[in-house]
């Protein structure tokens, strides 16, 4: 069984090419034509998809190569239609994707959220009290989140310990 994330998620550029069927490459392409895609950039320049930012990239995928519409033509009906016209045609896409994958019989699988690993135990031998209630597994999106400002803290630190370095007599 597949592991989904949650419709809320946020994507890697892999997922997101994966799910729209285009290559990596197209999708930074599209980003420097279409100034409308707006992903989140994190350490290294690592893209992350919210879902608007997926129906948007459907929207203009469909236009190209399903409407047969140009780069030009497709920046045209954003100026003169707007980003919730595209990403409206993006989410009536996947509607018919997803009807069209029913009818198929490949009826999407259920949603399950990805188990969380146990923290190891700590190293020393001090006693732990145990926890007044059990965990609650984080959901990805705040896994996602949480490792994003893991990279923007280690980045400060990084700037600080090179600052104080500079600065060291």
């Amino acid at each position: 069984m597949n592991v989904q994330k949650s419709p809320d998620a946020f994507r890697t550029i892999s997922e997101v090419a994966m799910d729209l069927d285009v290559p990596q490459h197209v999708l930074r392409f599209w980003e420097t034509k279409f100034t409308q895609i707006k992903p989140l950039k994190r350490g290294g320049g690592r893209r992350y998809y919210r879902p608007e930012d997926v129906d948007l990239l459907r929207g203009i995928r469909t236009l190209l190569y399903h409407d047969g519409y140009t780069i030009k033509g497709v920046q045209k009906v954003f100026r003169e239609q707007g980003v919730r016209h595209v990403s409206e045609i993006g989410r009536e896409e996947y509607a018919a994707e997803l009807a069209e994958a029913e009818a198929a019989g490949e009826g999407a699988e259920p949603l399950v959220e990805e188990p969380v690993p146990a923290a190891p135990a700590p190293a020393s031998t001090q006693h732990v009290a145990p926890a007044p209630f059990p965990p609650v597994p984080l959901t990805e999106d705040q896994q996602i989140e949480l490792e994003l400002l893991l990279e923007e803290l280690e980045g400060l630190k990084a700037k600080l310990e090179n600052a104080r370095a500079a600065t060291w007599f």
